[in-house]
């Protein structure tokens, strides 16, 4: 297996990830997943979207995402450019 370093991202910034899941969660949950932006889309699916600062935050927030026993679809890590898009999809 291969690694390859991103040199064009800063290792001193938090990553921004999005984290799909199936249904959708409530704005109330917003400080419950360490303020990610929570984004309902219209297929009935939820969008959690923001800066995580290590791979341990990622892994918490995703059992908190199984913790709510929503199914989960998918996380990506955006590119600093697609960070800052409305409407950023895989």
């Amino acid at each position: 297996m291969s690694y390859t370093f991103d040199t064009k991202t800063d290792p001193s910034l938090p990553m921004v990830y999005q984290i799909r899941v199936k249904g959708h969660l409530g704005s109330q949950w917003q400080d419950w997943f360490g303020g990610l932006t929570v984004t309902l889309e219209a297929n009935g699916e939820t969008l959690l979207t923001g800066p995580v600062i290590d791979q341990a935050a990622l892994h918490g927030l995703l059992k908190k995402v199984r913790d709510v026993g929503l199914p989960l679809l998918s996380v990506i890590r955006l590119q600093p450019d697609q960070a800052d898009a409305p409407d950023v999809q895989p």
